[in-house]
């Protein structure tokens, strides 16, 4: 069965088998049959031994009682035509000889010329062979890999091969643009091409082979191109991806697995539509601008690097190699002001990070997909959220949450200011007729000008947006004074322009060093947040309900999507030992919630604008 698969059934391939009889030697020594196989694999030629020991009734079948050579080819030049296998019967067992026995077999596969008028009977155009390749020569047959080519474009492309040795009609010659011998030319529907004046047209096997492939492709030439190309394409991600060896590797699986997966969907409705007979008519025209094209400079270029590389394997892999070192070269200096540590963790880590995300989209689909910012729906306006907290309740199955949602989470630092009274004064720039009056009611004030910034004044009789603000947010600066009429506090609605302060004379703490001015350490009960640097949507605050301390100056904050800021150390350590929520209202950390504006007053709409 594996002969008849590999070689009885091969319609388009030359086969030289040495059948090795039972309890007999080989008609070919092991040099010998060596030399032979090289020799032949230069045209095209396929070898193989069959040994009769293996299966004594196929010989027995076969008629093989002694040990022979068996060379097989397509016995028409109709494609899938019928094998014809043929022993060799001669006494000299060199190989030259036996060479020689099988060319002069395939050369009579090939149609001979030896007349003009047998040439111009075939040079008119035939319908059932629009394209055929003419070989004209001194030779008295064809050569080796004419012949085998003959055999691979069988059904596809008609050889010819004319004898000029004895011509009587040199003008007809003259007219087809044959000036010389040998001269390869190939006749097709667009007119005429003559092989070997371009760069790349070699007379070789692999040459003319790529040529011919080229200017009639079949359907499993393109598919053969696709899939290299494509191929090539997902090697190089090995390259583009940045990380451990083992995340290259597998990211690389990954594509390669994927980029095949759709090149074999996409090929399936193509070979649907080549079956239609409706497009025969486009099928053809396709075919003509592959031609047109095939036969330009550029064509001829790319066909030369493409028989070059394929005869040299390992320089195409050096090359490519060397390619994908500069790609990922650059693109670690393209990525070196943006590292992030997902592309320095070790091999170990990144295993267990992908075990993690694994582990999340098998045991808990639903906060993988509900990642931050995903969701804008409130606490009661979310039935999932009741669902999943149903299905996964903390006490006895806590869910895998990928923590990736963390690097879109807002990061700021704070800045402060003193005060030196409990007395709450809020300021408005534009109201000119207070800021002259406190101007007026501070006549002691003796700091350097420039220094000291007039925040906004917000009038009693006008209302103050910052009372209202803070009523809704008690204990937002440690303990209210009794003695005070206003309690400010500054909201996320506020432009950066209005900061609410809790003193009569103000002194910024934005003097320089030469000044005399210093940047205190704490947050204490003299100092108030300069909230007007917080996030949109952030709650001012002047203490980490995580680790029970006050928000020192210039310290780094990160803020939920709940509205209420943490140090950044203390709720990341909260968040990654598996506590998504927030330590204060226990909202999720990783849906985003909608903030809730209550209505404005026309006083208040008055301010904001």
């Amino acid at each position: 069965m594996h002969f008849y698969e590999l070689v009885e059934d091969t319609k388009d391939g030359i086969w030289l088998v040495q059948v090795i009889a039972r309890d007999q030697e080989a008609v070919l020594s092991q040099s010998s049959w060596g030399i032979m196989v090289q020799k032949l694999s230069q045209f095209g030629i396929r070898t193989g031994t069959f040994n009769c020991s293996n299966d004594y009734r196929s010989c027995i079948k076969r008629h093989w009682q002694h040990s022979t050579l068996i060379m097989s080819a397509p016995q028409t030049s109709a494609s899938k035509g019928k094998v014809m296998l043929k022993e060799y019967s001669g006494q000299n067992i060199e190989t030259e000889h036996i060479f020689r026995w099988m060319t002069s077999h395939l050369s009579r596969r090939i149609k001979t010329v030896r007349r003009s008028a047998q040439l111009r009977k075939e040079w008119r155009s035939d319908p059932a062979h629009p394209i055929k390749m003419f070989l004209f020569s001194h030779l008295a047959q064809p050569p080796a890999f004419f012949s085998s080519l003959s055999v691979k474009f069988t059904g596809r492309i008609e050889f010819i091969f004319v004898d000029v040795r004895h011509w009587d009609n040199q003008s007809f010659l003259l007219d087809i643009g044959v000036t010389r011998s040998p001269a390869y030319i190939l006749k097709m529907p667009e007119g005429i091409y003559h092989y070997g004046n371009s760069t790349g047209e070699f007379l070789s096997l692999a040459a003319m082979d790529t040529f011919l492939r080229s200017v009639q492709p079949e359907v499993n030439d393109l598919f053969v191109l696709s899939l290299v190309l494509i191929n090539l394409l997902a090697w190089m991600d090995l390259f583009i991806t940045q990380g451990a060896t083992v995340k290259r590797f597998v990211v690389l699986i990954r594509t390669l697995g994927t980029y095949n997966s759709v090149v074999l969907v996409s090929w399936l409705p193509v070979l649907a539509l080549f079956q239609l007979p409706y497009l025969d008519t486009l099928y053809g025209y396709s075919l003509k601008l592959i031609r047109y094209a095939d036969t330009t400079t550029f064509a001829s270029l790319v066909r030369a690097d493409w028989t070059f590389f394929s005869s040299h394997p390992a320089l195409f892999l050096s090359t490519y190699l060397t390619y994908g070192l500069l790609i990922d070269y650059f693109e670690k200096k393209r990525r070196c002001c943006s590292r992030n540590q997902e592309d320095s963790t070790t091999n170990l880590e990144w295993l267990a990070s992908l075990w993690d995300w694994y582990a999340s989209f098998l045991l808990h689909p639903i906060a993988l997909v509900q990642q931050f910012p995903s969701d804008h729906s409130e606490w009661e306006d979310d039935p999932s959220f009741l669902f999943e907290r149903l299905a996964f309740p903390d006490l006895w199955l806590r869910p895998l949450v990928n923590v990736d949602y963390l690097k879109s989470l807002p990061t700021w630092k704070v800045r402060a200011f003193v005060h030196q009274s409990q007395d709450v004064s809020c300021v408005h720039q534009d109201n000119e007729h207070d800021i002259s009056e406190m101007s007026s009611q501070r006549p002691t004030d003796s700091s350097p000008a420039g220094t000291n910034r007039l925040p906004h004044i917000c009038s009693r009789h006008t209302g103050c947006l910052c009372n209202q603000v803070s009523s809704r947010l008690p204990g937002l600066h440690g303990d209210p004074d009794a003695n005070s009429s206003h309690q400010c506090a500054e909201s996320a609605p506020l432009s950066p322009s209005c900061c609410c302060c809790r003193n009569e004379s103000l002194q910024t703490v934005e003097k320089s060093p030469e000044e005399g001015g210093s940047i205190p350490k704490k947050v204490s009960d003299d100092q108030d947040c300069d909230c007007c640097g917080w996030p949109s949507g952030m709650l001012p605050c002047t203490e980490c309900v995580v680790c029970l301390e006050n928000i020192a100056n210039e310290e780094l904050l990160m803020g939920l999507p709940c509205g209420h800021a943490f140090h950044q150390q203390c709720i990341v350590i909260w968040l990654m030992g598996g506590k998504h929520w927030c330590p204060i209202c226990r909202w999720p950390s990783y849906k985003k919630k909608r903030n809730i504006v209550p209505p404005s007053t026309s006083t208040e709409n008055t301010l904001l604008n």
